[in-house]
């Protein structure tokens, strides 16, 4: 039970980064609120349920799930990570079907390049770029580091062998961040291997992007805890409940209140009255939070900035419930089309299928669910299709192309599917006031790495963190930016910051 004395705090959102920030608030004595408009907590790190069928729609792989990572620690001090949701390495990661071929994406960098050489001697030489390229960025993985002058129950910084071992990678950062990744994948001449790299990651990025990913892979991180998204941030909420931490579902907060400087609390949509604190952290996404959140334009320089150059990726998911056991197909699945598939107002050459059949309680005995995740600017599309009354009818024609093309890949599938579940960029911006519905900010070729700051220069008591404040965001730079804010708000207040 919080203090007398105890420093009254609002967290806007229960996502990763609202569930991080709170628990190491709660942690270190402040007396924690969050206010989620959802029913349920964990943000865009989400999966849904449809008559049986458990569709996975925010986490496909984790940064930090290796206990070789810095970032393992902050997922075990919030309790992400538990004895409950082991983690699986997919080996290999993509299995590229093309008929009678096969060609798989190993995690073991060794093993991958030999498969690749034998597959397509005529790539020799880009084969052994990517291999080289790979190598140098395994060591390279995400920092977590202690604000200065913190008083800190453990301190944690970056030890002098941690940054050595990234140096060799620095050869590479700027020639491979300038470069598009389509570019980079684009030397290789056979069309099976292009098509398997393509699906790595969007085709907006630069190929520092693409090899940062892989060598992920390759470092022996990156893996898939059971139960998914649901499981972790359910255990994030057990962390914070278990402190004495307070949530209140549906309570969309619609302005935070300031006066002279100062924040004084929240307003919670339907009612007028203040819910005073002396502190908020928020982590609904900035760029829209810096809009609609405040009496006045948010002005900050770093405000300014974001609107100005925020780049978002968004992804459509058409989810199938299938009455077939799919076990003896691969997890995750590329299939090269011979014509490009259409969504949304993009073009698709190949589809990249997450198969949950090896999974527990994603599907009804002997049946399994299966994802297909589409990356790209789709947001315009699905917003003039909700004014123009298209909507379902344009998700329903998508998924319907989607189980045809399947159908010539996966027969099983063929009268079987019984739960069709598409989402869009709209889905995600409904229940998570996710900016354009996005999850990421798209790091293209040429694109200025910004850190947005976490404390506000202007207002005191004003804390935000979340996917926008680092790019490119996602679930690591969530929990990273959560810490951050909870080590301001200690510092700002004088207290101890408590970890574990």
């Amino acid at each position: 039970m919080p203090s007398s004395d105890s420093k009254k705090v609002i967290v806007i959102g229960a996502g990763i980064a609202g569930l991080t920030a709170a628990i190491y608030a709660k942690r270190s004595g402040f007396d924690v609120t969050v206010f989620e408009k959802h029913v349920i907590p964990g943000g865009l790190c989400t999966s849904w349920s449809r008559k049986g069928y458990l569709f996975e729609g925010g986490m496909h792989w984790l940064t930090g799930s290796s206990d070789k990572m810095p970032l393992f620690q902050v997922w075990k001090e919030i309790g992400a990570l538990r004895e409950n949701n082991p983690i699986y390495l997919r080996d290999p990661f993509y299995t590229l079907i093309n008929g009678e071929k096969r060609l798989f994406f190993y995690r073991n960098l060794e093993k991958l390049r030999s498969h690749f050489l034998d597959f397509s001697p005529e790539d020799k030489k880009m084969i052994e770029i990517l291999y080289r390229d790979i190598k140098k960025f395994s060591n390279v993985h995400m920092l977590v580091s202690d604000i200065p002058f913190l008083k800190a129950k453990r301190r944690i910084n970056p030890g002098v062998l941690e940054l050595i071992k990234m140096i060799p990678a620095g050869t590479r950062y700027f020639h491979l961040s300038k470069m598009h990744s389509m570019e980079y994948i684009g030397k290789f001449k056979n069309e099976n291997i292009r098509h398997l790299l393509c699906t790595i990651i969007g085709a907006r990025y630069n190929a520092l992007s693409l090899i940062y990913t892989m060598a992920s892979f390759a470092s022996g991180d990156s893996g898939y805890p059971e139960g998914g998204s649901v499981k972790m941030a359910n255990n994030m909420l057990d962390t914070f409940k278990s402190l004495g931490g307070n949530i209140e579902y549906r309570k969309e907060v619609i302005k935070i209140v300031i006066e002279n400087k100062k924040v004084k609390g929240v307003i919670v949509k339907g009612s007028e009255e203040i819910v005073r604190s002396d502190a908020v952290i928020v982590t609904e996404d900035s760029r829209k939070a810096i809009d609609t959140l405040f009496e006045k334009d948010f002005s900050e320089p770093w405000a300014k900035s974001l609107r100005k150059n925020l780049v978002t990726e968004q992804n459509m998911f058409v989810c199938l419930g299938i009455k077939a056991d799919l076990k003896d197909y691969p997890r995750g699945i590329v299939y090269p089309l011979k014509e490009p598939f259409e969504a949304g107002g993009l073009y698709f050459n190949e589809l990249r299928i997450n198969n949950y059949a090896l999974y527990e309680n994603h599907a009804p005995k002997g049946c399994t669910s299966l994802t297909c995740l589409l990356l790209g600017d789709s947001y315009e599309y699905w917003k003039k299709a909700k004014v123009d009354g298209s909507y379902k009818e344009k998700k329903m024609e998508i998924a319907q192309k989607l189980i045809k093309n399947l159908e010539k890949f996966i027969p099983e599938i063929s009268g079987n599917v019984e739960v069709v579940d598409v989402a869009t960029p709209l889905t995600y911006e409904r229940y998570t006031n996710s900016f354009e519905g996005s999850w990421m900010t798209v790091l293209g070729p040429n694109t200025k790495f910004v850190n947005y700051p976490i404390k506000s220069k202007s207002v005191k008591g004003l804390y935000f963190a979340g996917q926008r404040q680092n790019m490119p965001g996602g679930l690591p730079i969530a929990a990273a930016t959560g810490r951050l804010a909870a080590e301001n708000l200690c510092k700002d207040n004088k207290r101890i910051f408590i970890n574990i």
